[in-house]
């Protein structure tokens, strides 16, 4: 650990706050102002936050939802219990874990989807990009796949290729998509968030948005590789590969 990257996170005054109301997390602000700018979250709502660890935006949607409300967490890592939240150790690309999300629902129908999912971070940016593509791109197929009609869906994705491939797959799925990068984001951060409102009741294409975003990829001269890189210590991501002439 650095001692500028100490020294600049101990006068974080997103940080300080987090921790002095009890957040697990600074990130649990850019929920706050993602949902004060566009009313994501109502009383009653059930709401699935993909990749949740260690749980600041969950506790924000609990706090947003009240006790009528339901939400249910899910992430690869074990996050310490939250009240008011049902929290789920699983991978979203797996059935067995898609089938667990439904069974909590209870024939209820998700009203949000929200995700600040990242990857580990290699310290290579166009990989990590490419795999928080990834990522975010299969939290869209889950909320596309769970979602009322009417439903909205935020996820993190980080500025660079392909990111446009992603919002046109979010353009046949919800009337209102666009970008948004609240002040609780570091200023240095690549970061911004794509807000999903209103779900369509039929989507305006076929196929999944995985599909439309690798079809984007190769239209602009990125094949993706299937084969790991070596070296990554990943378990998803788009490898992006230039074109050989």
């Amino acid at each position: 650990m650095s001692k500028r990257w100490y020294q600049e996170n101990k006068r974080d005054p997103w940080r300080r706050d987090a921790k002095a109301k009890g957040y697990r997390a600074r990130s649990a602000y850019k929920l706050k102002q993602i949902h004060e700018k566009f009313g994501i979250l109502r009383g009653g709502d059930a709401v699935l936050d993909i990749g949740c660890h260690p749980g600041g935006w969950t506790q924000v949607a609990v706090e947003e939802v009240g006790g009528s409300g339901l939400v249910i967490g899910v992430d690869l890592l074990a996050t310490s219990p939250i009240e008011g939240a049902k929290l789920i150790v699983g991978d979203i690309t797996e059935e067995g874990t898609i089938e667990e999300i439904v069974s909590h629902l209870d024939n209820r129908k998700l009203n949000a989807v929200i995700s600040d999912i990242s990857p580990r971070l290699t310290g290579r940016y166009d990989t990590d990009q490419a795999i928080s593509l990834e990522l975010s791109t299969m939290a869209l197929d889950v909320a596309s796949d769970l979602l009322s009609p009417g439903g909205c869906f935020v996820t993190k994705v980080f500025q660079g290729a392909g990111i446009e491939g992603l919002i046109d797959a979010a353009k046949i799925r919800f009337s209102a998509v666009g970008r948004y990068s609240p002040t609780a984001s570091r200023t240095a951060s690549s970061e911004t968030y794509l807000i999903c409102q209103k779900r369509l009741q039929r989507k305006k294409g076929e196929g999944t948005a995985m599909d439309h975003v690798q079809s984007h990829l190769a239209s602009i001269g990125i094949v993706v590789d299937d084969e790991d890189e070596k070296g990554l210590d990943t378990k998803v991501g788009f490898r992006k590969i230039p074109k050989r002439e």
